[in-house]
Parts: structure tokens; C-alpha cells; sequence
């Protein structure tokens, strides 16, 4: 081996010292800045070169002072006189321009690399009591419209997003999408939720609340969420205040890992299985999602839980007669659990609060007028069901599993259930599962959107059709386009039998759901929406939990939309608390109505008006519906 030189080791030491950036480099310029002033200087002084007409006894500061001006400012050289004294500090200004034409370039450069960290997102965010989203999927997007929704009344809201996305995309995509951020600010973040170093820079102790989001389409989404629950709880920089979290997860066989990991400070929110539940009850009754759509978001009236010390001691058909613009429809119990529609006779005891749908958590007011009920108006007609169902259900998709499951808690004994789709071995998915004997399973391997293939299934034989999103094969706009066509298919051939078949289809984009509508189908569940806004209100209340587990669950009281002609006359002018009472003879709470005459306008929300002022007179006709909360 060679002995290394002294060169070799200067060389090094310098090269080591240029790759610490910019100010390195910085420091360099200024010592050779300083070195060419010293030598000038020192050759101006030792052979006294002078400009004409100066004298010797020039000082040495001076000299310095003036070598220096002339390396920074190469204008400074055109008013010296003296060729000797010309040729030297041309010299010295040359070296200068080198010198500050490299330092120029030097912080430019210097700032371009810290714009360009920047746009990484890898800063840290001082704020306080944000809401915090982990993660990055389609939904995001409602769920920021949804928080700033509901952040309207707050003051300088800010929602930060952290994924492992590129910080511009997530900015743009964000702009693009979210018209309406009111006053929300939102922040983005590049980062992996999983690493704790990346959950530093996003402030976790002063977070408000943290939503984190499932991957699509991937197997392992629930063991990522599992991780990411687990860098949040387990931080070590964590404070002692409890973090609210709300997690989505994919399959009912990790929600117990989840809930290891997460304890008291996490909601988990079973998201496919809870839209699978929907679309099981909206395809029996049409018009339920958009009760849902219009009870689960921010704008408009909501579901809130909230403590009344007023009435305590009254029964609870007495407590749903009390508010005028809001509708109570259950109840919390001091230890946390909830009954939907309780018996009228329970008695709302002490640290029980009131589960009611009303405008904000400030407008729930005892304000109804002493009610005037029109007993004339009031009929009881039990409803008539069918004995047995048939059930079509064209496409398939990860939500298929829960449907099947959930239709065969509903369906009477000796109903029937059809599959179509392009799908393999779909088969072999629903016989790993465990299904109530009440329903009968069929498949069949068929391209939906071909028209013959449905004129073969006499789909007008059917009670009920649902047509699923195809999201395993096609991206959301494909999937929707193709669930169009199927759907106009489906409304021309039941045209052309007269028939009524009641069709539910699932729409992912929500943009795709006026085009839609031009096939009259009943009913139309946007999954991501519904998906975003139930994330969201968990987001807002934890106590929304137990309310949505009740309400969607098929063992207990839920929402259904029943004939109008059940309960009241048709063609009578009565106020709601008419409705309300004989909801209430029945076991029931009436929340709203719907008019069908207005079932395909958007503006009236399909004919969907939830929690109306009840001293507001109405006269129903014919085919209108009553909504209520029920045990069936």
C-alpha cells in the first residue's frame, strides 16, 4: 500500500467539508474573499501603490475597506485613476464577480433545495386542536367536505393530511375536489402514519381528533391500520390526555386486534360491512338511503347525544312530544349502551341523555307548543309483507359477503337469492360463510350489461334487485359506467312488463348520481359518501358509535319508510304531531316523510324530509311514506 500525501489528505478534508451544503460553501467564498483583500492590500501598501494624487500616509483600514468595495461593486473601478493602482483592483474586481457570481448561485441553489424539502411536506405543523387524517383513499375527499361542514362555526379550523402520497398530488387533488372548505384550512403532510418519526412532525398531542383511513383494494388493509393504531397509541413522545381516534377496518375477524391495540381511546368503524347492512334494508324499502345520507352528514339536521336535566323523571312517549324542531329518537344510558326507540313507558332516569336528530348540539330545545291531535286523522292498517322474497343481485364486489349475510337475517323462510356477475368462484366465498336456512343461494356466470343475458333471468319476477359496483376488475368511473348500463337495461325491460321490482344500485362517485337517476331506479347508495360521513360524525362524537351499531344492526329498532295510509288519512291537512302520536299508538317514532310525486328531484331531496317542524300543517296522498323508527 502507498503512503498517503498531504495533498491527498487536504484534498479529503476539503471535500468533505463542500458536501455539507451551502454553508460550507459559504464559508469558503469568505475566506478566500478575505485572503484576496489581505494580499491586495498588502501589495498596495508594501509598494505603495497609490491612486493619483493621494498621498503615502493612506491607512490600512482604509485600503482594506477600499479593496473590498471594489471586490463587491465592479462599478466602483471605473473612478480610479493611476494605471498601476487600475490594474490591481480590475484584478481585485474580477476576483469579486467570481466570487459573488458563485455565492449568488450558491443561495439560489441553497433555496431551491429548501423549497424543493418543502413541497416534500416534511416540516413540522405547529397547530393546535386540528384534526388530524391518516392515510389516503377515495372517501377523503367527502370526509374533508364533511369536517369543514362541520368546523363552519368554529374559529380558524384546520385539517391536516398525512400519507405516504407526494405532498403537491394530495394539495391538488384536494383543491380539485373539495369546492367548499368554508373556513377550514387544509394542510398536507408526506409522511408513512406507520413510522413515529413521521407521526413527529404532525403534532399529535394537540390533534382533536385522528381519522385513519384503510387502503383500497388490498388484501392486507386492516393489518396496515392495525400498525398505524399502533405507532399512534404507543408514541413515545405521547402526552397523557387520551387521543380520539376512529379507524376503518375492512373484516370483522380483526376488529378484536383492533380493539387490543386501540382499548378506550379508538372507535373502529367496520365500514364495508355497515354499507353492505344498508343496502340490504334500502333494497326492501327505497328512499332509506337518502334518509341516511341526509341524517349521517353535516348539512342539515344530525344525530347528536346530548344530557337534558329538565326532564328527567318523564317517560319517554312524553319526552318525544317536547321539541318542535327536533326529533328525539332514543336513548343513552349511564353506562354507555343505547336503545333505539325505547318503550314509551321507560323513564328517563338520572345521567341518561337523549339520542335526537336536530339542527346543532345547542338546538336541542324544549319549545312544542301544547300539541292539538287530530284523532279523525288517525287509522291503524297492519302492514301486509310477503310471504317469501326473491332477490337478483347482478355484479359482486368485496361488499358482497356482508349482503348476503345481512339478507338472510331479514328475508322469511323459503326466500330465494340469485347471483350474476362475470366473477369466478363467487360461490366458493358465500359457502364459507354461515347463512340463515331462511335463504336459498343460486349463482350464475354472465356478463350483466348484456341484454340478453338479463331478458333470460325474467328479472320482473323478482321482488327486489340489487345492482352492485364491480370495483374488483374496473376503476370507480368504469364501474359506475358499467353499473348505468345495467340499470337502464333493467328499468326498459320492467317498463316494457309493467312490472314493479324495486332496484337498488350502488354508485361510487358521487357526481355519478344525478346521471343516474335518469334510470328511475328506487334507490341509489353512493358507498363512498355514505362511507366518509359516518367516519366523519364518529370523528366529531364517539357516542355516535353505539347510535349507528343500533341503528344498522338487524336485531332491534331501525329506520324504515312505511305507507302513509298506515297511520293517517290521505287528503287531511294535520300538523306532524298527529303523525308523531299515531307512530307512537304503534310502538314507533315517526322522523319524516316522503312525497313519491318528488322522488327523482335532487333539490327536494328526492322527496326526503327529515325531523320537519311538527306545528307545520301537511296533507299526504296516496303513496306517500312515513319514516320511522321501528322494530320492523
Amino acid at each position: 500500500m502507498h503512503k498517503v500525501k498531504l495533498s491527498q489528505k487536504l484534498r479529503y478534508r476539503f471535500d468533505n467539508t463542500m458536501s455539507r451544503g451551502p454553508g460550507a460553501l459559504i464559508l469558503w467564498l469568505a475566506i478566500l474573499t478575505g485572503i484576496m483583500i489581505i494580499i491586495t492590500t498588502m501589495i498596495l501598501l508594501i509598494f505603495r501603490v497609490f491612486p493619483e494624487g493621494e498621498n503615502s500616509s493612506i491607512e490600512i483600514g482604509e485600503t482594506l475597506w477600499q479593496t473590498l468595495m471594489r471586490a463587491m461593486d465592479a462599478g466602483t473601478v471605473a473612478g480610479d485613476n493611476g494605471w498601476g493602482f487600475r490594474l490591481i483592483m480590475f484584478l481585485v474586481t474580477l476576483g469579486g464577480i467570481f466570487i459573488l457570481s458563485t455565492l449568488i448561485g450558491i443561495l439560489s441553489s441553497g433555496i431551491d433545495e429548501r423549497l424543493q424539502e418543502l413541497r416534500k411536506g416534511r416540516s413540522f405543523v405547529v397547530e393546535k386542536n386540528h384534526q388530524l387524517v391518516l392515510g389516503w383513499n377515495s372517501q377523503i375527499f367527502t370526509i374533508i367536505d364533511e369536517l369543514a361542514a362541520a368546523n363552519e362555526n368554529q374559529k380558524k379550523p384546520r385539517i391536516l393530511v398525512m400519507a405516504e402520497e407526494d405532498k403537491t398530488m394530495m394539495e391538488d387533488a384536494i383543491r380539485e375536489k373539495c369546492e367548499n372548505l368554508r373556513n377550514t384550512k387544509v394542510i398536507c403532510r408526506s409522511g408513512d402514519p406507520t413510522d413515529i418519526k413521521d407521526l413527529n412532525i404532525v403534532n399529535l398531542n394537540e390533534t382533536k381528533s385522528i381519522v385513519v383511513l384503510s387502503r383500497e383494494n388490498s388484501p392486507y388493509a386492516d393489518a396496515q391500520t392495525i400498525k398505524v393504531l399502533l405507532a399512534v397509541i404507543n408514541h413515545p413522545e405521547r402526552s397523557d390526555r387520551p387521543f380520539h381516534v376512529v379507524a376503518q377496518m375492512r373484516q370483522q375477524k380483526n376488529i378484536l386486534a383492533g380493539k387490543i391495540v386501540g382499548k378506550n381511546e379508538v372507535e373502529l368503524m367496520l365500514t364495508d360491512d355497515l354499507v353492505s347492512r344498508i343496502m340490504v334494508q334500502t333494497c326492501r324499502q327505497s328512499g332509506l338511503s337518502v334518509v341516511y345520507s341526509e341524517i349521517t352528514g353535516f348539512d342539515g339536521d344530525e344525530i347528536y347525544v346530548i344530557e337534558e336535566t329538565g326532564l328527567t323523571g318523564k317517560t319517554f312517549g312524553e319526552i318525544i312530544f317536547k321539541y318542535n324542531d327536533s326529533a328525539v329518537i332514543g336513548l343513552q344510558f349511564p353506562n354507555g349502551s343505547v336503545k333505539l326507540n325505547p318503550s314509551m313507558e321507560t323513564v328517563l332516569e338520572k345521567g341518561s341523555k337523549l339520542v335526537a336528530i336536530t339542527e346543532d348540539d345547542d338546538t336541542l330545545i324544549i319549545n312544542a307548543p301544547a300539541s292539538k291531535i287530530n284523532e279523525g286523522a288517525i287509522v291503524f292498517v297492519e302492514e301486509k309483507r310477503p310471504s317469501i322474497e326473491r332477490t337478483l343481485i347482478l355484479s359482486w364486489n368485496n361488499k358482497g359477503p356482508a349482503i348476503l349475510r345481512e339478507m338472510s337475517s331479514y328475508v322469511p323462510a323459503g326466500s330465494e337469492l340469485l347471483i350474476v356477475s362475470a366473477h369466478e368462484n363467487i360461490d366458493e366465498e358465500y359457502n364459507k360463510m354461515t347463512i340463515s336456512s331462511n335463504l336459498k343461494i343460486n349463482f350464475r356466470i354472465a356478463d350483466v350489461t348484456d341484454r340478453e343475458i338479463l331478458e333470460s333471468l325474467n328479472v320482473h319476477e323478482f321482488t327486489q334487485i340489487i345492482v352492485l359496483s364491480n370495483t374488483r376488475t374496473l376503476n370507480v368511473q368504469e364501474a359506475d359506467s358499467q353499473t348505468l348500463i345495467t340499470l337502464l337495461h333493467l328499468r326498459d325491460l320492467l317498463d316494457i312488463k309493467s312490472a314493479q321490482v324495486r332496484i337498488v344500485s350502488e354508485i361510487m362517485d358521487l357526481r355519478n348520481r344525478e346521471l343516474a337517476s335518469v334510470t328511475k331506479a328506487d334507490d341509489f347508495v353512493v358507498s363512498d359518501k355514505l362511507i366518509s360521513q359516518l367516519v366523519s360524525q364518529v370523528s366529531e362524537s364517539k357516542n355516535l358509535v353505539n347510535v349507528f351499531n343500533d341503528m344498522f344492526d338487524a336485531d332491534g329498532s331501525e329506520i324504515y319508510l312505511k305507507p302513509i295510509s298506515n297511520y293517517v288519512k290521505t287528503g287531511v291537512e294535520m300538523d306532524f304531531f298527529t303523525v308523531l302520536e299515531s307512530a307512537k299508538r304503534q310502538g314507533q317514532i315517526a322522523i319524516g316523510y316522503r312525497i313519491m310525486s318528488k322522488q327523482f328531484e335532487k333539490d327536494s331531496s328526492y322527496g326526503v324530509f327529515v325531523n320537519p317542524i311538527k306545528t307545520n300543517k301537511i296533507s299526504f296522498n296516496s303513496g306517500d311514506k312515513i319514516i320511522v323508527i321501528a322494530e320492523d
